[in-house]
């Protein structure tokens, strides 16, 4: 978090206030928050969809009328794709998925789906989500206490 205090700070200057239109200058906050979208999607599955008609795909015939959920939690953590794929390294997004953004393009890199179904409220989350870790960031010295690194073990549910 300190490269991304210290690009705040650069950026922005220790005194300014930040503005939306800040944060397309904020490149490694931005790498952050995709990287922890790539650990972290929003739901671990994508919504289902339902095949229209009879295909075949990836050599598999598939029925009309099948419904297919993708694993996203697994696609974001697929070794050929990530290299170490359960640490959190925002650095690859401004090297080796530098190209990579969350608009569905890219079929790494998921969490909102894609297509015409991708989640309407993809926009103002990731506003809000640039804008709140930007301005918490630039506002606040955080810091652990103990000389202990904090515990990230995940749990099942959905808060940890």
């Amino acid at each position: 978090m300190e490269k991304a205090k210290e690009e705040i700070d650069m950026q922005i200057g220790k005194d300014g206030y930040i503005r939306e239109s800040d944060i397309s200058k904020l490149v490694y906050l931005q790498a952050i928050v995709k990287e922890t979208l790539r650990l972290y999607p929003p739901a671990p599955l994508s919504s289902p969809r339902v095949f229209i008609e009879n295909c075949i795909l990836g050599g598999y015939h598939i029925k009309k009328g099948t419904r297919l959920m993708h694993n996203l939690w697994k696609i974001h953590r697929d070794p050929s794709v990530w290299s170490d794929p359960l640490e959190f390294k925002p650095e690859r997004f401004l090297t080796t998925h530098q190209h990579v953004d969350l608009k569905g393009r890219h079929f790494e890199l998921l969490p909102f789906g894609s297509g015409r179904r991708m989640c309407a409220g993809m926009s103002l989350g990731l506003n809000v989500l640039h804008f709140t870790l930007a301005n918490m960031l630039h506002s606040f010295d955080i810091s652990n206490p103990s000389t202990e690194p904090v515990d990230m073990t995940e749990l099942f549910g959905f808060v940890n």
